[in-house]
């Protein structure tokens, strides 16, 4: 029988993509592994593997196509032996309706190197549940495991995942069936509540026609909303909808800081002729925030309507601006990582981003952000959170000013940080806590080498 390829999930809070470039053509004859499109989500563009064997008997969704739905039929392979002319005539009655497609030039751009991630194993690297389902009714699976599970008549909802995040797979279908798993039950289904609560309505933007009319015909030009900007308006609306902000603001004298700074760039080890680490002020303020978190624990959490998320590590996201957007790449156990470290894997994850070639894993999830806006010449501003994250640390630019030691004027460096809260689960007097102690290793940073 024919086989199915649909859009998949390349995470946990993937709905859509844009299908960027066929890498078959039909008539092409691809294995378990091959690659066979590029897909590209609001973030990057990844590669999307073959999981069957066959020939491929129709492409239904054509190359340049955006907001393909997931789960959405893409392409149709003929089985071995099968009469492909056959299975590309069952194609066209399993086709849903083609998203819009875009122009053949803006399909060209966007298939930028790829990263090596494939639908059969995607990664699901922000925080979920055990079991395959993630909220509504979707569970997440490989191509190959859905195919299996529907042949058997097997509930997919019903089996628990063995991969990545709880993420079906072929062995985990096959032992459902071995062992009598639980038979689909479409009615029952359809008639269970939802699990998870509806979201919080979003509001609408403003309608063309009534932003339009305000200006004179021929004065502007249109640019239609990509990927990128669609998912950063989505989230920032639902944040600022959902999440009380509270905000907290001290200043931290940068000196003793700069000073080190110096002093262990000066003692770089040098390898190939180039220093082995350049640190910045920037890697310098993630070590802090992060070691902040481990000595404030309680600020270190994330909100759900049942529980309070407590991490046992500081993931914390660094905000990297990117043409069209910015994404936030997230070093791992941050408080356990020297400076150099820190500093070197910052420079890998903020080219990558820049092209576009970072995996889910490195950007999603995490416990706290930094946003630092002083190398623009920023001296104060507050940040918007980036939900799961309870905070954010917006930071302003270093500049002399004159402050009073001992009932005396001074010139000092100075740099003024503000903590945006999720009031519902960092009070103002924890915030105040987590941001007096980062500023006490700002401004003795020896006790960052310690």
């Amino acid at each position: 029988m024919p086989i199915n390829i649909t859009m998949p999930a390349l995470s946990p809070t993937m709905e859509e993509g844009n299908l960027a470039k066929w890498l078959v053509k039909e008539g092409d004859t691809v294995k378990s592994g091959d690659i066979i499109a590029e897909i590209e989500t609001d973030k990057a563009t990844m590669e999307v593997e073959a999981v069957d064997e066959g020939t491929v008997a129709k492409i239904v969704v054509p190359a340049g196509t955006e907001g393909v739905k997931v789960n959405a039929l893409i392409a149709v392979l003929a089985a071995d032996g099968e009469d492909v002319a056959a299975a590309a005539i069952g194609a066209g009655s399993a086709a849903a309706p083609a998203p819009k497609a875009v122009e053949a030039q803006k399909a060209e751009a966007a298939s930028a190197p790829a990263t090596q991630a494939s639908a059969a194993a995607a990664p699901a690297p922000a925080a979920a549940p055990a079991a395959a389902s993630t909220g509504g009714n979707r569970t997440f699976s490989s191509p190959l495991a859905r195919r299996l599970a529907k042949e058997a008549g097997i509930d997919l909802s019903a089996i628990a995942g063995s991969g990545p995040h709880g993420r079906v797979v072929k062995s985990d279908v096959e032992a459902a069936v071995a062992g009598g798993g639980a038979k689909a039950a479409p009615a029952a289904a359809a008639a269970a509540p939802q699990a998870a609560a509806a979201p919080a309505p979003v509001a609408k933007g403003v309608s063309d026609d009534a932003v339009l009319k305000l200006f004179e015909p021929g004065s502007y030009d249109l640019v239609p909303h990509d990927g990128m900007r669609k998912v950063i308006a989505k989230r920032l609306v639902e944040s600022k909808q959902t999440v009380p902000h509270f905000y907290v603001t001290v200043d931290c004298e940068l000196d003793a800081l700069l000073s080190l700074r110096a002093q262990l760039n000066d003692a770089a080890p040098r390898k190939d002729g180039a220093p082995a680490y350049k640190l910045s002020v920037n890697d310098m303020v993630i070590k802090a925030m992060a070691l902040a978190l481990r000595d404030v624990p309680d600020a270190n959490v994330s909100w759900t309507e049942t529980n309070m998320v407590k991490h046992k590590h500081a993931d914390v996201g660094v905000a990297v601006s990117i043409p069209g957007g910015l994404i936030t790449p997230i070093i791992r156990k941050a408080e356990e990582k020297t400076l150099s470290v820190i500093s070197n894997e910052m420079r890998d994850l903020g080219k990558r981003a820049k092209d576009r070639k970072l995996k889910p894993e490195e950007y999603q999830g995490g416990t706290s952000s930094v946003s630092n806006m002083g190398m623009m010449g920023v001296k104060h501003f507050a940040a918007v959170i980036n939900p799961p994250h309870a905070t954010i640390l917006a930071v302003g630019a270093g500049e002399q000013r004159v402050i009073v030691k001992n009932g005396e004027m001074a010139i000092a460096t100075v740099m003024t940080v503000t903590l945006s809260t999720d009031h519902r689960c960092v009070d103002g007097a924890l915030g105040a806590e987590l941001l007096q102690a980062f500023k006490g290793y700002i401004e003795n940073p020896m006790g960052m080498l310690v």
